[in-house]
């Protein structure tokens, strides 16, 4: 059994704090709104070259369809973005999206709750701040459970949704961490992806497919159970030096030279 949940997310991650313009903007400007807007005062007028000089008769085809398809892509690329940006005053307009509840009352519920028990008690928030975290439960072993979940995710994602994150129910996550099993799986969808791989990744998924995401796996599940023995620790009322052990221990994991976008 499985547990799907929306918005996309880092494994570690225990929450999701909406809009990105109210703690991003400068990144939101510099990497990602520079290259919509270079392409969108770029490739149009790339366009108009190219169609009049197709009217002139220049074999041209092929290179006006290509400059057509990018500037299809970069509207997108735009779109994808856009929708996670939005003017605030204050508070008014935060959304905060809470999955995890990381400790309380002296216990690190992070390792020995499942992902179902978090999912429940954060269901009982009541504040306009708060985004209730949507949900699927997904058993493997029945088709219509898993096209029930694969429904949910395309039409989350046909309306802009970044994705889901999947995580295995049953299990607290001390036992996936003894048993080596992946904490979490992000499934985005296919226009966030732009944000991520660029306008025109759709025109090469052939290298993406050919990545090789072994030693990001590894990392994860490391880091993973640095940090839940970081909780463990911290609520038992070890020492800050035992505590700050494990935590430094991510330090050198996080150094790893391995792309950020897998």
């Amino acid at each position: 059994m499985l547990v799907a949940t929306r918005w996309s997310h880092h494994p570690g991650k225990r929450h999701e704090l909406l809009p990105w313009s109210a703690k991003a903007g400068e990144l939101i400007r510099s990497q990602y709104a520079s290259v919509g807007a270079a392409a969108g005062a770029a490739l149009p007028d790339a366009i108009t070259a190219l169609e009049r000089a197709a009217a002139r008769g220049l074999e041209v085809a092929d290179l006006l369809a290509h400059t057509r398809t990018r500037a299809a892509n970069a509207r997108r690329f735009r779109d994808a973005y856009a929708r996670y940006c939005w003017p605030v005053t204050g508070l008014d307009g935060v959304r905060l999206a809470p999955f995890h509840i990381l400790a309380c009352d002296g216990r690190a519920t992070a390792v020995t709750e499942p992902h179902s028990w978090h999912l429940a008690k954060l269901a009982t928030l009541d504040d306009p701040l708060i985004a209730e975290t949507g949900h699927q439960f997904v058993d493997l072993t029945s088709d219509e459970s898993r096209d029930a979940a694969t429904t949910w995710w395309s039409q989350l994602t046909d309306a802009g949704g970044e994705g889901m994150v999947v995580k295995p129910l049953g299990p607290t996550p001390t036992e996936l961490a003894q048993r080596r099993i992946q904490p979490g799986i992000k499934v985005r969808g296919r226009e966030y992806l732009r944000i991520i791989y660029g306008p025109d990744y759709t025109e090469n998924l052939d290298v993406l497919r050919d990545r090789s995401l072994g030693r990001k796996r590894s990392m994860a599940l490391r880091e993973h159970a640095l940090g839940l023995e970081a909780l463990t620790r911290f609520t038992e009322g070890d020492p800050l030096w035992r505590v700050h052990e494990t935590v430094f221990a991510v330090l050198p994991l996080e150094s790893e030279p391995v792309d950020p976008r897998l």
